[in-house]
Protein backbone atom coordinates (compact mmCIF):
# COMPACT_ATOMS: atom_id res chain seq x y z
CA UNK A 1 0.00 0.00 0.00
CA UNK A 2 1.20 3.67 -0.70
CA UNK A 3 0.71 6.26 1.36
CA UNK A 4 -1.18 9.40 0.10
CA UNK A 5 0.88 12.22 -0.10
CA UNK A 6 -0.69 15.24 2.54
CA UNK A 7 -2.98 12.28 4.09
CA UNK A 8 -2.80 11.59 7.95
CA UNK A 9 -0.58 8.46 8.30
CA UNK A 10 -3.46 7.03 10.98
CA UNK A 11 -6.60 6.84 8.51
CA UNK A 12 -6.59 3.73 6.48
CA UNK A 13 -8.20 5.64 3.68
CA UNK A 14 -5.18 7.42 3.42
CA UNK A 15 -3.40 4.43 1.82
CA UNK A 16 -3.84 3.35 -1.67
CA UNK A 17 -3.74 -0.29 -2.76
CA UNK A 18 -1.24 -1.39 -5.57
CA UNK A 19 -0.55 -5.32 -6.89
CA UNK A 20 2.78 -6.21 -7.45
CA UNK A 21 2.34 -8.61 -9.98
CA UNK A 22 5.81 -11.48 -11.36
CA UNK A 23 6.54 -10.54 -14.88
CA UNK A 24 4.97 -13.72 -16.36
CA UNK A 25 1.87 -12.17 -15.27
CA UNK A 26 1.98 -8.88 -16.77
CA UNK A 27 3.27 -10.44 -20.14
CA UNK A 28 -0.23 -13.21 -19.84
CA UNK A 29 -1.92 -9.92 -19.25
CA UNK A 30 -0.49 -7.89 -22.04
CA UNK A 31 -1.32 -10.98 -24.43
CA UNK A 32 -4.82 -11.36 -23.20
CA UNK A 33 -5.65 -7.74 -23.63
CA UNK A 34 -4.64 -7.59 -27.03
CA UNK A 35 -6.22 -10.67 -27.81
CA UNK A 36 -9.29 -9.11 -26.57
CA UNK A 37 -8.93 -5.72 -28.94
CA UNK A 38 -8.03 -7.84 -31.87
CA UNK A 39 -11.99 -9.50 -31.24
CA UNK A 40 -13.18 -6.72 -30.30
CA UNK A 41 -11.88 -3.09 -30.66
CA UNK A 42 -11.86 -0.43 -27.88
CA UNK A 43 -14.11 1.77 -30.09
CA UNK A 44 -16.82 -0.79 -29.72
CA UNK A 45 -16.43 -1.89 -25.79
CA UNK A 46 -15.78 2.05 -24.55
CA UNK A 47 -17.81 4.53 -25.06
CA UNK A 48 -16.62 7.68 -26.87
CA UNK A 49 -16.98 10.26 -24.34
CA UNK A 50 -14.25 8.17 -22.37
CA UNK A 51 -10.70 9.11 -23.02
CA UNK A 52 -8.81 7.80 -20.32
CA UNK A 53 -6.23 4.49 -20.36
CA UNK A 54 -7.09 4.64 -24.38
CA UNK A 55 -4.23 4.89 -27.34
CA UNK A 56 -4.37 8.00 -29.08
CA UNK A 57 -6.48 10.27 -26.25
CA UNK A 58 -5.51 12.86 -24.00
CA UNK A 59 -6.43 15.06 -20.61
CA UNK A 60 -6.07 18.02 -23.38
CA UNK A 61 -8.36 16.48 -26.01
CA UNK A 62 -11.29 16.05 -23.20
CA UNK A 63 -10.03 18.99 -21.29
CA UNK A 64 -10.64 20.47 -24.86
CA UNK A 65 -14.01 18.90 -25.28
CA UNK A 66 -15.37 20.67 -21.69
CA UNK A 67 -13.55 24.06 -22.05
CA UNK A 68 -14.88 24.42 -25.97
CA UNK A 69 -18.52 23.42 -24.37
CA UNK A 70 -18.27 26.12 -22.21
CA UNK A 71 -17.23 28.51 -24.68
CA UNK A 72 -19.69 28.45 -27.25
CA UNK A 73 -22.09 28.61 -24.49
CA UNK A 74 -20.46 31.78 -23.37
CA UNK A 75 -20.44 32.88 -26.99
CA UNK A 76 -24.20 32.58 -27.14
CA UNK A 77 -25.21 34.15 -24.06
CA UNK A 78 -26.62 30.96 -22.26
CA UNK A 79 -25.41 30.05 -18.68
CA UNK A 80 -23.71 26.30 -18.50
CA UNK A 81 -24.48 24.27 -15.78
CA UNK A 82 -21.69 21.83 -14.63
CA UNK A 83 -21.38 19.05 -12.08
CA UNK A 84 -17.53 17.38 -11.85
CA UNK A 85 -18.07 14.17 -9.73
CA UNK A 86 -15.54 12.77 -7.24
CA UNK A 87 -16.14 8.92 -7.57
CA UNK A 88 -15.29 7.64 -3.81
CA UNK A 89 -12.40 4.78 -4.81
CA UNK A 90 -13.68 3.96 -7.77
CA UNK A 91 -10.65 1.07 -8.82
CA UNK A 92 -11.57 -0.34 -5.70
CA UNK A 93 -15.36 -0.47 -5.41
CA UNK A 94 -15.43 -2.18 -8.79
CA UNK A 95 -18.12 -5.42 -8.13
CA UNK A 96 -16.58 -8.19 -9.21
CA UNK A 97 -20.04 -10.53 -9.66
CA UNK A 98 -21.48 -7.07 -11.98
CA UNK A 99 -18.03 -6.67 -13.76
CA UNK A 100 -17.84 -10.48 -15.18
CA UNK A 101 -21.80 -9.85 -15.67
CA UNK A 102 -20.84 -7.25 -17.92
CA UNK A 103 -17.84 -9.08 -19.35
CA UNK A 104 -20.03 -12.03 -20.36
CA UNK A 105 -22.57 -9.65 -22.46
CA UNK A 106 -19.54 -7.96 -24.58
CA UNK A 107 -17.08 -10.62 -24.75
CA UNK A 108 -16.55 -14.04 -26.24
CA UNK A 109 -17.32 -16.83 -23.56
CA UNK A 110 -13.32 -17.95 -24.01
CA UNK A 111 -12.51 -14.85 -22.58
CA UNK A 112 -14.79 -14.18 -19.60
CA UNK A 113 -13.71 -17.77 -18.47
CA UNK A 114 -10.11 -16.37 -18.53
CA UNK A 115 -11.14 -13.07 -16.78
CA UNK A 116 -13.26 -14.72 -13.91
CA UNK A 117 -10.43 -17.24 -13.34
CA UNK A 118 -8.13 -13.91 -12.98
CA UNK A 119 -10.68 -12.21 -10.49
CA UNK A 120 -11.48 -15.17 -8.96
CA UNK A 121 -10.11 -16.50 -5.02
CA UNK A 122 -7.86 -13.20 -4.84
CA UNK A 123 -7.09 -12.64 -1.30
CA UNK A 124 -4.61 -10.07 0.55
CA UNK A 125 -2.65 -9.43 3.68
CA UNK A 126 -1.52 -6.47 5.40
CA UNK A 127 1.49 -6.01 7.19
CA UNK A 128 2.78 -2.76 8.82
CA UNK A 129 6.23 -3.25 10.54
CA UNK A 130 6.45 -6.99 11.95
CA UNK A 131 2.64 -7.05 12.74
CA UNK A 132 0.58 -9.37 9.60
CA UNK A 133 -2.89 -9.19 9.48
CA UNK A 134 -4.65 -12.46 8.26
CA UNK A 135 -5.74 -13.33 4.94
CA UNK A 136 -8.99 -11.97 3.48
CA UNK A 137 -10.67 -12.37 -0.10
CA UNK A 138 -11.14 -9.78 -2.30
CA UNK A 139 -14.72 -9.46 -3.45
CA UNK A 140 -14.38 -6.04 -5.31
CA UNK A 141 -11.54 -3.56 -7.21
CA UNK A 142 -9.09 -4.55 -9.94
CA UNK A 143 -5.44 -5.17 -9.50
CA UNK A 144 -3.96 -1.30 -9.33
CA UNK A 145 -0.35 -1.53 -11.09
CA UNK A 146 -1.54 -4.64 -13.15
CA UNK A 147 -2.11 -4.37 -17.06
CA UNK A 148 -5.92 -5.44 -17.48
CA UNK A 149 -6.95 -3.31 -14.21
CA UNK A 150 -7.00 0.23 -16.30
CA UNK A 151 -9.16 -1.71 -19.12
CA UNK A 152 -11.58 -3.77 -16.82
CA UNK A 153 -12.67 -0.19 -15.12
CA UNK A 154 -13.38 0.96 -18.40
CA UNK A 155 -15.74 -1.99 -19.09
CA UNK A 156 -17.51 -1.60 -15.62
CA UNK A 157 -18.52 2.01 -16.30
CA UNK A 158 -18.81 2.03 -20.22
CA UNK A 159 -22.55 1.59 -19.51
CA UNK A 160 -23.03 5.35 -17.58
CA UNK A 161 -25.94 7.22 -18.40
CA UNK A 162 -26.18 9.66 -20.66
CA UNK A 163 -29.12 11.91 -21.92
CA UNK A 164 -29.76 14.20 -25.05
CA UNK A 165 -29.49 17.96 -22.75
CA UNK A 166 -26.13 17.18 -21.38
CA UNK A 167 -22.67 16.42 -21.87
CA UNK A 168 -20.66 13.92 -20.27
CA UNK A 169 -17.33 13.84 -20.21
CA UNK A 170 -14.70 11.09 -18.33
CA UNK A 171 -11.46 10.37 -18.19
CA UNK A 172 -11.51 7.08 -16.37
CA UNK A 173 -12.69 7.97 -13.27
CA UNK A 174 -12.87 12.05 -13.09
CA UNK A 175 -16.36 12.54 -14.66
CA UNK A 176 -17.86 15.86 -15.43
CA UNK A 177 -20.90 16.60 -16.30
CA UNK A 178 -22.28 20.06 -18.43
CA UNK A 179 -25.26 21.73 -19.83
CA UNK A 180 -26.29 24.74 -21.51
CA UNK A 181 -29.52 26.76 -21.40
CA UNK A 182 -31.03 30.69 -21.48
CA UNK A 183 -32.79 30.01 -18.41
CA UNK A 184 -30.73 28.67 -15.24
CA UNK A 185 -33.67 27.13 -14.27
CA UNK A 186 -34.21 24.77 -17.08
CA UNK A 187 -29.68 24.57 -16.90
CA UNK A 188 -30.20 23.22 -13.53
CA UNK A 189 -32.91 20.75 -14.16
CA UNK A 190 -31.36 19.31 -16.60
CA UNK A 191 -28.43 18.46 -14.80
CA UNK A 192 -30.61 17.43 -12.22
CA UNK A 193 -32.53 14.56 -14.58
CA UNK A 194 -28.83 13.72 -15.61
CA UNK A 195 -27.46 13.05 -11.86
CA UNK A 196 -30.44 11.37 -10.64
CA UNK A 197 -30.14 8.73 -13.78
CA UNK A 198 -25.98 8.27 -12.53
CA UNK A 199 -27.15 8.27 -8.97
CA UNK A 200 -29.26 4.83 -9.75
CA UNK A 201 -26.57 3.68 -11.98
CA UNK A 202 -24.20 4.28 -8.95
CA UNK A 203 -26.47 2.38 -6.73
CA UNK A 204 -27.09 -0.61 -8.83
CA UNK A 205 -23.59 -1.67 -9.47
CA UNK A 206 -22.34 -0.79 -5.83
CA UNK A 207 -20.07 2.02 -6.12
CA UNK A 208 -20.92 5.72 -4.42
CA UNK A 209 -19.94 9.72 -5.00
CA UNK A 210 -18.15 11.59 -2.41
CA UNK A 211 -20.38 14.37 -2.57
CA UNK A 212 -17.82 16.52 -0.39
CA UNK A 213 -15.13 16.09 -2.75
CA UNK A 214 -17.80 16.95 -5.92
CA UNK A 215 -18.44 20.36 -7.17
CA UNK A 216 -21.01 22.48 -8.76
CA UNK A 217 -20.20 25.58 -10.93
CA UNK A 218 -22.03 28.12 -13.08
CA UNK A 219 -19.69 29.00 -16.52
CA UNK A 220 -21.29 32.53 -17.66
CA UNK A 221 -20.75 36.32 -17.76
CA UNK A 222 -24.37 37.01 -16.55
CA UNK A 223 -24.56 37.97 -12.53
CA UNK A 224 -26.29 34.55 -11.97
CA UNK A 225 -25.79 30.95 -10.63
CA UNK A 226 -27.93 28.19 -11.61
CA UNK A 227 -30.04 26.12 -8.65
CA UNK A 228 -28.22 23.81 -6.63
CA UNK A 229 -27.52 20.50 -7.70
CA UNK A 230 -28.41 17.24 -5.03
CA UNK A 231 -27.25 14.17 -4.91
CA UNK A 232 -28.26 11.32 -2.52
CA UNK A 233 -30.12 14.02 -0.90
CA UNK A 234 -27.35 16.16 -0.27
CA UNK A 235 -26.51 19.86 -1.90
CA UNK A 236 -22.96 19.60 -3.78
CA UNK A 237 -21.16 22.32 -2.97
CA UNK A 238 -21.04 25.30 -5.41
CA UNK A 239 -17.66 27.08 -6.35
CA UNK A 240 -16.63 29.98 -8.56
CA UNK A 241 -13.65 27.78 -9.68
CA UNK A 242 -12.69 24.18 -10.36
CA UNK A 243 -9.71 21.50 -10.84
CA UNK A 244 -10.34 19.04 -14.06
CA UNK A 245 -7.37 16.97 -15.11
CA UNK A 246 -5.23 19.55 -14.05
CA UNK A 247 -6.51 22.43 -15.66
CA UNK A 248 -8.22 25.43 -13.23
CA UNK A 249 -11.17 26.75 -14.82
CA UNK A 250 -13.20 29.79 -13.53
CA UNK A 251 -16.80 30.94 -13.96
CA UNK A 252 -15.85 33.41 -16.93
CA UNK A 253 -13.42 31.01 -18.56
CA UNK A 254 -10.35 34.31 -18.16
CA UNK A 255 -7.82 31.47 -17.35
CA UNK A 256 -6.46 33.66 -14.95
CA UNK A 257 -6.77 31.61 -11.55
CA UNK A 258 -5.26 28.81 -13.48
CA UNK A 259 -2.29 30.70 -14.50
CA UNK A 260 -1.82 32.64 -11.15
CA UNK A 261 -2.24 28.93 -9.64
CA UNK A 262 0.83 27.61 -11.93
CA UNK A 263 2.96 30.43 -10.99
CA UNK A 264 2.74 29.69 -7.51
CA UNK A 265 4.07 26.48 -8.67
CA UNK A 266 6.42 27.88 -10.36
CA UNK A 267 7.98 30.04 -7.78
CA UNK A 268 7.76 27.23 -5.18
CA UNK A 269 9.69 25.11 -7.04
CA UNK A 270 12.23 27.98 -8.57
CA UNK A 271 13.08 28.34 -4.96
CA UNK A 272 13.70 24.45 -4.19
CA UNK A 273 16.06 24.45 -7.31
CA UNK A 274 17.96 28.12 -6.87
CA UNK A 275 20.78 26.76 -5.09
CA UNK A 276 21.48 24.48 -8.30
CA UNK A 277 19.93 27.41 -10.76
CA UNK A 278 21.57 30.49 -9.16
CA UNK A 279 24.95 32.22 -9.46
CA UNK A 280 26.84 30.46 -6.76
CA UNK A 281 25.74 26.98 -8.65
CA UNK A 282 28.73 24.94 -10.03
CA UNK A 283 26.56 23.57 -13.39
CA UNK A 284 27.19 24.10 -16.58
CA UNK A 285 24.90 26.68 -18.07
CA UNK A 286 23.91 23.92 -20.60
CA UNK A 287 22.97 21.77 -17.54
CA UNK A 288 21.29 24.81 -16.17
CA UNK A 289 19.07 24.87 -18.87
CA UNK A 290 18.33 20.79 -19.10
CA UNK A 291 16.95 21.66 -15.94
CA UNK A 292 14.73 24.79 -16.68
CA UNK A 293 13.14 22.51 -19.54
CA UNK A 294 12.84 19.52 -17.43
CA UNK A 295 11.41 20.40 -14.21
CA UNK A 296 10.00 24.01 -14.58
CA UNK A 297 9.05 24.15 -18.42
CA UNK A 298 6.25 21.43 -17.90
CA UNK A 299 5.05 22.76 -14.95
CA UNK A 300 3.21 25.88 -17.48
CA UNK A 301 3.40 24.79 -20.48
CA UNK A 302 0.31 21.69 -19.78
CA UNK A 303 -2.54 22.35 -21.31
CA UNK A 304 -1.00 25.19 -23.28
CA UNK A 305 -2.94 24.58 -26.32
CA UNK A 306 -6.67 25.49 -24.09
CA UNK A 307 -5.05 28.59 -21.81
CA UNK A 308 -2.85 29.85 -25.08
CA UNK A 309 -5.61 31.86 -25.31
CA UNK A 310 -5.92 34.37 -22.13
CA UNK A 311 -5.52 37.82 -22.59
CA UNK A 312 -1.54 39.13 -22.89
CA UNK A 313 -1.94 40.55 -19.38
CA UNK A 314 -2.80 36.95 -17.73
CA UNK A 315 -0.13 35.23 -20.63
CA UNK A 316 2.46 37.67 -19.36
CA UNK A 317 2.80 36.48 -16.00
CA UNK A 318 4.39 33.12 -16.86
CA UNK A 319 6.61 35.11 -19.63
CA UNK A 320 8.22 37.16 -16.82
CA UNK A 321 8.60 34.06 -14.86
CA UNK A 322 10.57 32.75 -18.05
CA UNK A 323 12.54 35.76 -18.39
CA UNK A 324 13.73 36.43 -14.38
CA UNK A 325 14.34 32.92 -14.75
CA UNK A 326 16.55 32.62 -17.55
CA UNK A 327 18.70 35.50 -16.50
CA UNK A 328 19.24 34.49 -13.36
CA UNK A 329 20.53 31.06 -15.03
CA UNK A 330 22.67 32.92 -17.01
CA UNK A 331 23.83 35.31 -14.84
CA UNK A 332 23.12 38.30 -17.47
CA UNK A 333 23.60 42.26 -16.54
CA UNK A 334 20.90 44.03 -17.34
CA UNK A 335 21.51 45.72 -20.43
CA UNK A 336 20.68 42.17 -21.83
CA UNK A 337 17.32 41.87 -23.34
CA UNK A 338 15.33 39.08 -22.52
CA UNK A 339 14.92 38.32 -26.37
CA UNK A 340 18.71 38.37 -26.51
CA UNK A 341 18.73 35.58 -23.83
CA UNK A 342 15.99 33.72 -25.33
CA UNK A 343 17.44 33.63 -28.50
CA UNK A 344 20.92 32.26 -27.16
CA UNK A 345 19.46 29.36 -24.84
CA UNK A 346 17.53 28.45 -27.75
CA UNK A 347 14.07 28.76 -25.51
CA UNK A 348 10.95 30.36 -27.29
CA UNK A 349 8.89 33.21 -26.02
CA UNK A 350 5.36 32.07 -24.45
CA UNK A 351 3.46 33.50 -27.68
CA UNK A 352 5.61 31.32 -29.85
CA UNK A 353 5.32 28.23 -27.60
CA UNK A 354 1.00 28.91 -27.89
CA UNK A 355 1.70 28.92 -31.89
CA UNK A 356 3.97 25.88 -31.39
CA UNK A 357 1.81 23.41 -29.18
CA UNK A 358 -1.90 24.45 -30.84
CA UNK A 359 -0.67 23.80 -34.13
CA UNK A 360 0.85 20.44 -33.30
CA UNK A 361 -2.48 20.00 -31.15
CA UNK A 362 -4.62 20.56 -34.43
CA UNK A 363 -2.65 18.27 -36.16
CA UNK A 364 -3.16 15.20 -33.78
CA UNK A 365 -6.58 15.41 -33.52
CA UNK A 366 -7.48 16.19 -37.39
CA UNK A 367 -8.63 13.17 -38.90
CA UNK A 368 -9.13 11.65 -35.28
CA UNK A 369 -10.78 8.12 -35.02
CA UNK A 370 -13.14 9.00 -32.37
CA UNK A 371 -15.97 11.55 -33.25
CA UNK A 372 -15.84 13.53 -30.22
CA UNK A 373 -12.54 14.86 -31.14
CA UNK A 374 -12.83 15.37 -34.67
CA UNK A 375 -16.03 17.87 -33.85
CA UNK A 376 -13.23 19.90 -32.21
CA UNK A 377 -12.31 20.56 -35.72
CA UNK A 378 -14.82 22.50 -36.50
CA UNK A 379 -14.83 25.82 -36.97
CA UNK A 380 -15.18 27.75 -33.05
CA UNK A 381 -17.22 30.54 -32.55
CA UNK A 382 -15.61 34.30 -32.71
CA UNK A 383 -13.39 35.50 -29.87
CA UNK A 384 -14.98 37.49 -27.24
Amino acid sequence: MIHKLGKPDTEITSYRPISLLPVASKIFERLLLKRVTAIAPISTLIPNHQFGFRTGHSTVQQCHRVVRYITEAIEEKKVCAAVFLDIQQAFDKVWHAGLLYKIKKRLPNQIYLLLKSYLSERSFQVRINTDVSSIRNINSGVPQGSVLGPFLYLIYSADLPTTGNTVLATFADDTAILTANHNPITASANLQNHINLLQQWFHKWRMSINNEKSVQITFTNRRTTCPQITINNSNIPINTEVKYLGLYLDQKLTWRTHIKKKRQQLTLKERQLRWLLGKRSQLSLENKTLLYKALLKPIWTYGIELWGCARPSNTKILQTFQSKTLRRITGAPRYVTNGTIHNDLNIPLITEEIRKHATRHRTRITGHENPLIVELTKPHPAAR
